[in-house]
């Protein structure tokens, strides 16, 4: 009886120097390290050498990181004149989503909206993947865009640069943003004037 007395306290020590969570997770570094752009827009460019993109990469690229909560960041992505895209990070209870919010110039959504994937796993403080996700694979299908339904999407955020990809069998699309030279501000998206 007096060894479990006297381990009891030995046993409530070790409670209390227990060692705490070793500071924010990666995902949520990622996010704090994307909120800190908030509000600022930046150049961007083509970096993936696709031959479908051979016009895209002609047109001017900015994103601006409009819109920050504690939950959910917005970032329009211009390229040209054309204002539809805007890409949504948002927390969820088991990782980070990105979605995709596709309008037309009269802001009504297109037909092909809201799809993304949710994060697998952690990632890293800097690159997060979001495969693709059952509502988008549906979407996909029913729109006749059977190729998309392996998407795997990929933000990256590090010092000097964001970076946005998509990546399936035969295909990669990858831009990359100055985020030590901001730019003005564009027009808001379509849809959200």
């Amino acid at each position: 009886m007096k060894h479990i007395a006297l381990c009891l306290p030995v046993f409530a020590l070790a409670a209390c120097s227990a060692p705490s969570p070793s500071g924010p997770t990666p995902q949520d570094a990622f996010f704090t390290s994307l909120s800190a752009l908030c509000g600022q827009a930046f150049n961007g460019r083509l970096v993936s050498t696709d031959e479908a993109d051979a016009d895209f990469a002609q047109q001017d690229m900015v994103m601006h990181v409009r819109e920050c909560s504690d939950r959910e960041i917005r970032i329009p992505f211009h390229v040209g004149d054309d204002r539809s895209r805007t890409w949504v990070i948002t927390k969820q209870d088991t990782g980070l989503r990105l979605k995709h919010d596709h309008r037309h110039e009269d802001g009504s959504e297109d037909a092909v909206t809201q799809y993304g994937g949710d994060t697998p796993g952690e990632g890293t403080a800097t690159r997060q993947n979001f495969p693709v996700d059952d509502f988008s694979i549906a979407l996909f299908e029913r729109e006749g865009l059977t190729a998309s339904v392996t998407n795997v999407w990929s933000v990256e955020v590090s010092a000097g640069e964001f970076a946005y990809e998509l990546r399936r069998e035969n295909r990669h699309f990858r831009v990359a943003f100055d985020t030590s030279a901001p730019v003005e501000a564009p027009p808001a998206p379509w849809g959200f004037e």
